[in-house]
């Protein structure tokens, strides 16, 4: 079982960071969050705090810069993490960029040993010439390894959702390790075959 950390004061702290090439909406998913839930935040942007009467958990969340000249602060960034959000840009001309961007963070998870919990967002589902769903993921290469989301962070679409099981995965992963793995392939089944149903049927519409 892996060590939970407490901060000096006995509260427990939960790391959760945003992952993905620059641009595709970490920040503004963030913010969102923030406007979508009712915790104090500490830190002005970075920090949530569950009441008391939850036993003192702070939930740290981390945004990995998606510039390249900042690689070592992202390798940085992951130690010690308890959850990854991986948002992936929906704009045509960022695949190159997602398709690097998760295999550095492959590399980086690689390097820590870490077999932590991460789920994909696929965000700015929005775009009039968003690149379809079966082939983002296919050129990510993530079927049937994570569970993926459609999000819209600018008008919250699925934020909130994405959040909750990177929170739940993150305290399980440090507490119930075993019920964190069995959870996680639930979640991936569940969202693989939304997903491959949702591909279908709009195949199906459009050769009708």
């Amino acid at each position: 079982m892996k060590m939970i950390f407490k901060s000096k004061y006995g509260h427990y702290i939960f790391r959760i960071v945003l992952y993905g090439p620059a641009l595709s909406g970490k920040t503004t998913m963030l913010k969102v969050l923030f406007k979508q839930i009712r915790l104090p935040i500490i830190n002005s942007f970075r920090m949530l705090e569950f009441p008391p009467e939850h036993g003192g958990i702070f939930l740290d969340f981390c945004i990995a810069p998606g510039q390249e000249r900042h690689r070592s602060l992202r390798k940085r960034i992951l130690k010690d993490v308890d959850s990854i959000i991986f948002v992936a840009n929906s704009d045509p001309n960022a695949l190159k960029e997602n398709i690097h961007s998760i295999r550095e963070l492959h590399s980086f998870l690689e390097y820590y040993s870490y077999d932590v919990p991460l789920i994909v967002a696929l965000n700015k589902r929005d775009l009039p010439n968003a690149v379809l769903v079966d082939e983002l993921v296919r050129n990510l290469r993530i079927e049937g390894l994570y569970p993926i989301f459609e999000t819209i962070a600018v008008r919250g679409v699925g934020v909130k959702r994405v959040f909750r099981e990177a929170i739940r995965f993150a305290v399980l992963y440090r507490i119930f390790p075993d019920v964190c793995r069995r959870e996680i392939r639930l979640l991936i089944q569940k969202t693989t075959q939304r997903l491959v149903g949702k591909v279908f049927y709009s195949s199906k519409q459009h050769t009708s």
